[in-house]
């Protein structure tokens, strides 16, 4: 098995805290151990809680094995106290000796605190592996970090002869199935929907 599965491993893990962890970013963790194989792993499941490499580290039957173990994680561990210790200073309390990471962390907070501290206490650290599924899969975090704005999804529904509804405002179906689901899907990832005034008064979403 290659470093971009297990790191692919880390990002479906890191995706199955959508919904439950914001503002914190989604985060996935795999450890590898001496014989190539995964011995635990672990996502940050929910804001406050344990981040990824507590879970992933705490699956580990052997705790012993992480001297010789490598850890995939899909963002730069942390350096600072906040809810929770600094995953880094937990990677080198156990010995961890090489540490590969999908992307940087661009909050101020860490912002390569996390792989400054690993690599001053000798562990080995490696980024930029699969970082632009990285990017996408934390395209919320990345553009409120990055530009201080909300991630924004345009969604617009008119018929051909350009109406948005019918006579009176009555409603009719203009979106197709399949952009139905999607829309479906886009409103339970994101944490606000903003809608016009008319939508508002005559549709009372």
């Amino acid at each position: 098995m290659t470093d971009e599965f297990f790191m692919r491993r880390a990002l479906d893990l890191a995706a199955l805290g959508l919904g439950t962890t914001r503002p914190n970013p989604l985060v996935g963790c795999v450890v590898v151990g001496p014989d190539g194989t995964i011995i635990g792993e672990g996502y940050h499941q929910q804001y406050g809680g344990p981040h990824a490499e507590v879970n992933a580290l705490a699956r580990v039957e052997n705790p012993e094995l992480l001297r010789q173990s490598r850890v995939f994680v899909t963002l730069e561990p942390c350096a600072h106290h906040g809810k929770t210790p600094p995953c880094a200073d937990l990677l080198i309390a156990h010995g961890v000796p090489e540490v590969i990471v999908c992307n940087d962390d661009p909050n101020p907070l860490v912002s390569g605190r996390g792989l400054e501290k690993l690599r001053a206490a000798g562990t080995k650290v490696s980024t930029g592996l699969l970082a632009a599924e990285g990017r996408v899969l934390n395209k919320r975090f990345f553009t409120f970090q990055e530009k201080k704005r909300p991630y924004i999804v345009l969604k617009w529904a008119e018929s051909a002869d350009g109406f948005l509804a019918g006579p009176h405002f009555q409603a009719v179906q203009i979106s197709g199935p399949q952009a139905g689901l999607l829309t479906h899907k886009w409103r339970t990832e994101e944490a606000a929907i903003l809608v016009g005034t008319r939508t508002a008064l005559h549709d009372n979403p």
